[in-house]
C-alpha cells in the first residue's frame, strides 16, 4: 500500500483516542505513518466517525484528517457515507472501516501440530484449519495449509503471515518467507500474540494491565504492561513452567502440562478434549486439583509483583475446564491446610476470550500492526 512508510516508529498511547504525545524527533513521513495509523485504528474501535469525531479521538486537525481518510477511502479501507442528524436535519459524513479491505494469516505453531487462520481488518476469522506438524517439515506442513487457505480465497487482498511460537527459528523463518508468495512473515511468542488478541479485538485492556497463562505442553505466562507487551531480558519474563510449585516443590509443567493430563486421564480422553468436548471423569477433576494447587503460586507471584486488573487463562482446553480450574483456584487459595496462612489479594481471574489462547488470531494482527495499525511497542 502506498501510503505506508517505513523506518523507526515511536511508541504508540494504548488507546486511539489518546493521542496527543509528543512527535519531536519524528522526520515528516513518519508523523504521516503514525497518523494514518492512528486515525484506522480510531475508526476500527470507535466507528462510524464523523470527521468532527475523529479529531476529539485522535487531535488532528480538520485538513490533516481529511487528507487521510482520502487516503485510506482510495485504498479501499474505509467507506463513509451520510448520516442524519437527530432532530435538527441536518447531515454529516461518517466514516466507517472497511474489514475486507485487508486481510491477514496467522499460524500457530507447536512441536507436533498447528492452526491456521484467515482474518479480515476488522478481526473476524473467516477461515480456520488445524492440522499436524513434524519437528523436522513444519516450514512444509504451514506451507500446504497457507498455500489450501489461498486457494480457497483467491483474490483477496492479503497483506502477510503472522506466527505465534515459542520456538520458531530464523532457519525456519528464512525458510518459509523464501518459499511463500507472501509479504515476510512476522513472528512473537504464543503469549504475546495471546495478549495482543485480547488487546486488539477482545477484552478492553484494563488501566491495570494483563497477564495471560497458557497451558500446553508447557505452562507459560505473558503480560501486557500499559497496553505494551513486556517480554524482559531475552524475551525470558514468563517462563513460568520451570518453577518449582506446590506443597510438593516440583516443576510446574511436570503438573499442570498435557504431558501429565494425558498420563492421568488416558491419550483417548485427552483427545477428546482437544476436539473441544467437555467431559466429566474423576481423574480429569484430580488433575484440576493438582493443578490448581501449583498453580496458585506463580498466580500469587504475578499478583504481587506486577498486579495486573485480571489475570486470564487459556489454551486448548475446553472453556469449562479452564472454569473449572479458576474456580478450584479460589478454593485452593482459602485452604490454610496447605498453606499455614490465608493467600493475599490476587487479581481477578478469567478464561481467555479466544480458544486456543487466542494464539493464532493474535498473530494474523501482527501483518496489520507492522503496516496498518498503530505499533504496541517502540
Amino acid at each position: 500500500m502506498r501510503y505506508l512508510r517505513s523506518g523507526p516508529r515511536r511508541r504508540q498511547p494504548e488507546e486511539a483516542d489518546v493521542t496527543r504525545g509528543k512527535t519531536l524527533g519524528l522526520r515528516s513521513g513518519e508523523i504521516a505513518d503514525r497518523n494514518i495509523r492512528v486515525i484506522l485504528e480510531a475508526i476500527r474501535r470507535h466507528g462510524p466517525l464523523t470527521r468532527m469525531e475523529l479529531g476529539r479521538h485522535s487531535g488532528l486537525t480538520g485538513p490533516g484528517i481529511t487528507n487521510i481518510l482520502r487516503r485510506l477511502g482510495e485504498e479501499g479501507l474505509v467507506t463513509s457515507h451520510r448520516r442524519n442528524g437527530v432532530g435538527s436535519g441536518a447531515t454529516a459524513t461518517e466514516f466507517a472501516l472497511r474489514p475486507e479491505g485487508a486481510f491477514s494469516i496467522g499460524v500457530r505453531v507447536r512441536q507436533s501440530r498447528g492452526e491456521a487462520v484467515l482474518v479480515d481488518l476488522s478481526g473476524q476469522v473467516h477461515d480456520r484449519v488445524y492440522f499436524t506438524l513434524v519437528r523436522t517439515r513444519r516450514v512444509d506442513s504451514i506451507l500446504s495449509a497457507i498455500e489450501a487457505m489461498l486457494g480457497r480465497h483467491p483474490g483477496l487482498p492479503i497483506i502477510g503471515v503472522g506466527i505465534g511460537s515459542n520456538d520458531w527459528t530464523a532457519e525456519e523463518a528464512g525458510e518459509l518467507d523464501a518459499a511463500s508468495k507472501l509479504p515476510s512473515s512476522r513472528v512473537e511468542n504464543e503469549c504475546t500474540t495471546g495478549l495482543l488478541a485480547e488487546r486488539t479485538i477482545g477484552t478492553p485492556a484494563p488501566g491495570g494491565g494483563l497477564a495471560m497463562i497458557i497451558i500446553d505442553e508447557d505452562v507459560q505466562a505473558g503480560f501486557l504492561v500499559r497496553g505494551i507487551p513486556y517480554s524482559g531480558v531475552h524475551g525470558r519474563a514468563g517462563n513460568i513452567g520451570d518453577m518449582h510449585t506446590g506443597p510438593d516443590n516440583v516443576p510446574l509443567s511436570t503438573v499442570v502440562g498435557f504431558g501429565a493430563l494425558r498420563t492421568l486421564i488416558g491419550d483417548d480422553e485427552f483427545a477428546r478434549l482437544l476436539e473441544g468436548q467437555e467431559l466429566s471423569s474423576p481423574l480429569l477433576a484430580q488433575w484440576i486439583r493438582e493443578a490448581a494447587s501449583h498453580l496458585l503460586d506463580p498466580i500469587i507471584a504475578i499478583a504481587g509483583f506486577i498486579a495486573p486488573s485480571v489475570i486470564m487463562i487459556g489454551g486448548d482446553l475446553p472453556r469449562g475446564v479452564i472454569e473449572a480450574l479458576i474456580h478450584q483456584l479460589s478454593v485452593e487459595r482459602r485452604d490454610t491446610s496447605k498453606r499455614p496462612f490465608l493467600t493475599p489479594w490476587i487479581s481477578p481471574m478469567k478464561p481467555a476470550s479466544f480458544s486456543g489462547g487466542g494464539v493464532a488470531l493474535g498473530a494474523a494482527l501482527l501483518p496489520f500492526l507492522n503496516t496498518l495499525l498503530p505499533p504496541v511497542s517502540a
